[in-house]
């Protein structure tokens, strides 16, 4: 996985800002969305059903426990595979039903997955950020969700490469580059000063638009 070439200024033919808010998910509508959208076999089907379950289950727990549900719910779910393999594109962002009925990921997948859960199990968005890092054992960019519990808080880290939920300080395999959420966009070392807008995020973008095809169309930002 390469660090991403799209993060430059983008300009989309009609600026949506349309994504998955806290309430407003018609599963009926998006499960038939997701029929004929993408066909999905019996196996795909009971994924999907088991995500609505763990979604729906996870909005009574704890911060902490909606955190280790999520991050190992999609974990164990989804088969880790490159977006060469499962798409036929060297860089492609999956949306959550995309993965859920491929039964695999890469890390940006999983990474946006559990943000999209994590959003709709009722934590805010300021609390949480896909980061960008380069993993150092590994040689390579990765991506993660880090989690804030406040703004001044060291993050958690959640990753597809451990069920563990470490502190950053506790993973010096990862070098941060920089980090977004449906609001802004960070660079390492500028510490929590916003430096940018998920608008400059091309792929950022598609990956709206496609969840709202896919009928999460709650108006306004998560």
């Amino acid at each position: 996985m390469n660090l991403p070439t799209q993060l430059k200024l983008f300009f989309p033919a009609s600026l949506l800002l349309v994504a998955l808010s806290a309430i407003g998910w018609d599963y009926e509508q998006i499960f038939a969305r997701i029929n004929i959208l993408y066909r999905p076999d019996m196996q795909a089907q009971w994924r999907l059903q088991e995500w609505r379950s763990m979604l729906d289950n996870s909005q009574a727990l704890e911060q902490a426990q909606k955190l280790e549900t999520i991050n190992s719910f999609f974990n164990q779910r989804l088969r880790f595979s490159d977006d060469i393999d499962i798409w036929g594109q060297v860089d492609y962002w999956a949306s959550p039903a995309e993965s859920m009925v491929k039964g695999a990921a890469d890390c940006e997948d999983y990474s946006i997955a559990k943000y999209f859960s994590l959003r709709r199990a009722g934590i805010s968005n300021d609390q949480l950020r896909l980061t960008y890092v380069k993993a150092l054992e590994l040689n390579q960019a990765h991506m993660v969700l880090t989690y804030y519990a406040t703004p001044d808080s060291e993050p958690l880290v959640l990753d597809n490469l451990t069920d563990r939920i470490l502190p950053a300080s506790q993973r010096s395999d990862l070098l941060p580059v920089y980090s977004f959420n449906a609001e802004g966009l960070w660079l390492a070392g500028r510490g929590n000063t916003q430096t940018g807008s998920a608008k400059q995020l091309s792929r950022w973008q598609d990956l709206l638009k496609k969840m709202q095809n896919e009928g999460f169309d709650a108006p306004g930002l998560p």
